[in-house]
């Protein structure tokens, strides 16, 4: 999936809530009109034509943008590298029934997705937890489990399943909490420290140095062709870091997008 085609399904999804929301909007009509009919009760149809008018609206700026990306993308070169091998790589967080977040390169091309991991349980009716990383190939790289309700662990897992750490946060009230790092040791390799007012979560090593960043409003100018967003998030991870390093460190992007959100 390309950046274009990520912004028509998001047309699409506000398409189909314009359409929703004229399924009340006909029902009133039909019922005031043939039952009721009370002058009063078609008041109760302008919130649902607002918002059909509004989502209608959204869809077809949406599908403007996604027209004039798929143009500016022809032009551009291929980054041809990996999901790790990316020193930035752009976040798209699409809020759907099954909510997943994109991961995008600088060129406009699908890096790739965490959506939940639907495993295979004799427990159907369980909710799953478990969040997995896919790269543009919809191969697993990773495995991000979820435990705890009030102090939060997510454990991160690689490919073949083998424990590479964990994040650990405690609410310390206030809305203040503590997020650390652990390795499969139990060893403290860094913590996570952002602001509560904007988006701008730093990845802090074990001697409080900056290896990974999550940032708003930070995105280059020439990236607005295929971006055109100013506010797109951006991730940053220092070249030091390896795959698994960065895999672990990802956690932060399940507290941030699918915990706290």
């Amino acid at each position: 999936m390309k950046i274009n085609e990520y912004y028509r399904d998001t047309a699409n999804i506000n398409l189909n809530g314009s359409i929703a929301a004229l399924v009340p909007t006909i029902m009133i009509i039909v019922i005031n009109f043939s039952i009721v009919k009370h002058r009063e009760i078609m008041l109760y149809t302008i919130p649902f034509l607002m918002y059909s008018l509004v989502s209608f609206q959204i869809y077809l700026y949406r599908l403007r943008q996604s027209i004039a990306i798929s143009k500016n993308i022809a032009k551009s070169e291929r980054i041809n590298q990996s999901l790790f091998e990316a020193r930035h790589l752009l976040v798209m967080y699409m809020n759907t029934q099954s909510s997943r977040l994109h991961l995008y390169f600088s060129d406009g091309h699908l890096a790739g997705i965490i959506k939940k991991f639907r495993e295979k349980s004799w427990k159907p009716l369980m909710l799953s937890k478990t969040y997995a990383l896919y790269n543009f190939d919809n191969e697993v790289l990773g495995f991000f489990k979820v435990k705890g309700r009030k102090s939060i662990m997510i454990e991160v897992y690689n490919r073949n399943n083998h424990l590479l750490g964990r994040l650990e946060k405690k609410n310390l009230g206030l809305r203040k909490s503590q997020k650390e790092l652990f390795d499969g040791f139990g060893r403290y390799v860094g913590a996570i420290e952002g602001s509560s007012v904007f988006m701008d979560e730093k990845v802090l090593d074990q001697c409080h140095q900056h290896v990974g960043r999550l940032r708003r409003g930070w995105m280059p100018l020439e990236w607005n062709q295929l971006f055109p967003e100013p506010n797109t998030p951006v991730l940053s991870f220092r070249e030091i870091l390896s795959e698994e390093d960065k895999l672990l460190r990802m956690s932060f992007l399940i507290n941030e997008y699918f915990i706290e959100r």
